[in-house]
């Protein structure tokens, strides 16, 4: 039997998981990572990803999660984070739509931060939507 810790996220709005789990794999800005218990501590920034969890009974879960930032200590690992959803949480018509408005965003963006701005926006939205449909598989 593998070993466990603590894996607890939190959003602005809610705790949106707090459990004993024995892996996560998460997305984050240089690449993505696998924690397990006893991992070596970092702190390191979330991007938006599908993030899995193995939950203390060997069962995978996957949720979405926009930016972030995660710390893996001795005894526990948090990520902050702006928004988690479970596959069932997430609208999939308004996720369609934030993508188009992201899209026609990308097309009449001038600036450099708006470019950006839209870039996130069709990030986060075609995360969703990837969340949603690997949930339906």
């Amino acid at each position: 039997m593998a070993a466990n810790f603590i894996f607890e996220v939190y959003t602005p709005r809610r705790v949106f998981f707090s459990d004993s789990v024995e892996a996560i794999v998460i997305t984050l800005i240089d690449g993505e990572a696998a924690v397990y218990a006893n991992h070596e501590h970092f702190t390191a920034p979330v991007t938006p990803c599908l993030f899995k969890i193995k939950d203390k009974n060997g069962a995978w879960k996957t949720a979405f999660t926009s930016e972030g930032l995660l710390e893996v200590t001795s005894h526990k690992t948090i990520l902050l984070s702006d928004t988690a959803e479970w596959p069932s949480e997430i609208d999939y018509e308004r996720a369609k739509e934030a993508k188009e408005r992201a899209e026609e965003a990308m097309k009449s963006a001038m600036l450099k931060f708006e470019t950006e701005a839209a870039a996130a926006s069709l990030k986060r939205a075609n995360m969703r939507l990837k969340v949603r449909d690997e949930s339906l598989k």
